[in-house]
């Protein structure tokens, strides 16, 4: 399914079962991510239920189950080829306004 067709709590429950198969994954349980994210179970729980939590529960749980590689492909960083810099024509300067003869 298009995930743009989804609502935002959709969108944050699918989220939260990503979240839970990355621990899955792990062979962690949601009290061991807990602790070792340095959050309580209570939010652990949410976050892998509604998706709902913050987002600094969010990255530390990311952190704990060795998947911070997730948060660069949620904007990678823009790759500049320099053959396309080349090939690319500068941009028009702004014409100036003719100065004014100065009249002593």
């Amino acid at each position: 399914m298009d995930l743009s067709l989804k609502t935002p709590a959709e969108l944050q429950q699918q989220l939260g079962l990503a979240i839970r198969a990355l621990r899955l994954r792990k062979n962690f349980t949601q009290r061991e991510t807990a602790e070792k994210a340095g959050v309580s179970l209570r939010a652990m729980a949410s976050l892998e239920t509604s998706g709902n939590s913050s987002v600094e529960t969010l990255v530390r749980v990311l952190k704990a189950v060795d998947a911070t590689a997730v948060i660069g492909q949620i904007a990678p960083p823009a790759g500049i080829s320099p053959m396309a810099l080349l090939n690319t024509p500068t941009p028009p300067q702004r014409a100036r306004k003719p100065r004014k003869p100065r009249t002593p």
